[in-house]
């Protein structure tokens, strides 16, 4: 079972997407589905969100 959070900007009762450290991503109304992610899609999709917000 992998710990899922959730970010920091959902407040408590919101419907969201958490992230499950080497499992991938899944949606709050749903958790007993989810979507796989590998670690290298992941940290380029960090990568991009970092440029892409300095770039705003």
């Amino acid at each position: 079972m992998s710990e899922w959070r959730k970010s920091s900007y959902s407040p408590e009762a919101s419907d969201c997407v958490e992230v499950g450290h080497g499992v991938g991503l899944r949606d709050s109304k749903a958790p007993a589905t989810h979507l796989p992610v590998s670690r290298e899609a992941w940290v380029a999709f960090l990568r991009y969100s970092v440029s892409a917000s300095a770039r705003s």
